[in-house]
């Protein structure tokens, strides 16, 4: 759905909130917009996944989608959700590949040129739609009473960054970046040869990590 700067401004508490799939945005009251995401959710997302491999265990599948629910922009350790959940750690990992082949999920490597304040081998997942994420955990408050508005734009940046690169059919790698001091980009995207930062601050905040991201990352270039 084509919107001008103004439209996307009002509607904006909207995606956060409902997402984007059209008839969730087409939908005109706030009940059928519940709805319309439980059923996408219940009725086709998770149908889908179970019958992608002949799964059974919906409930499983929605525990750990919670866990990844509430972990949004945070690096998410294998290890810690088989330990949550009582499973093995490859049976997380089956899942979560799972989830990103019915394209529910998507995941971020962290990216890395070995250098030695960098963190590496970590990974950070993210929903497609924001409103499956809220769906999965049943919060569809305004967001003066949430307390995870910055997950919510975060999810909601990188997800529809993705979506305009494929749709302009721009080939793209996409990472995060850590440092050991916490200096973070939230999204790099690696296309061509060349490197890309964003960081996606739903508060007005000075960051100095992009800075050094480039900094950084121009010393190895030139080592």
């Amino acid at each position: 759905m084509d919107e001008d700067y103004l439209q996307a401004k009002q509607n904006l508490e909207s995606r956060l909130i409902y997402g984007s799939y059209p008839q969730v945005i087409t939908a005109d009251l706030e009940h059928p917009k519940l709805d319309i995401l439980e059923s996408i959710k219940n009725g086709i997302l998770l149908k889908d996944i179970l019958e992608l491999d002949n799964l059974k265990d919906s409930l499983f599948i929605m525990s750990l989608l919670r866990l990844i629910a509430f972990q949004i922009g945070n690096d998410v350790s294998h290890n810690e959700l088989a330990n949550t959940l009582g499973v093995s750690k490859n049976t997380v990992a089956r899942y979560l590949e799972l989830l990103e082949k019915s394209y529910i999920v998507f995941s971020l490597q962290s990216f890395s040129r070995t250098l030695r304040k960098e963190i590496g081998k970590s990974k950070r997942y993210f929903f497609g739609d924001n409103g499956i994420r809220n769906s999965v955990i049943s919060n569809f408050n305004r967001l003066a009473l949430r307390d995870d508005i910055g997950r919510l734009w975060e999810n909601y940046c990188i997800s529809e960054r993705m979506i305009k690169n494929h749709y302009m059919a721009e080939t793209c790698n996409y990472y995060f970046w850590r440092t050991y001091d916490q200096k973070e980009i939230d999204l790099v995207e690696e296309a061509g040869g060349e490197l890309a930062g964003y960081e996606f601050k739903w508060t007005k905040k000075k960051e100095q990590s992009a800075k050094l991201f480039f900094v950084l990352t121009r010393m190895q270039n030139l080592q």
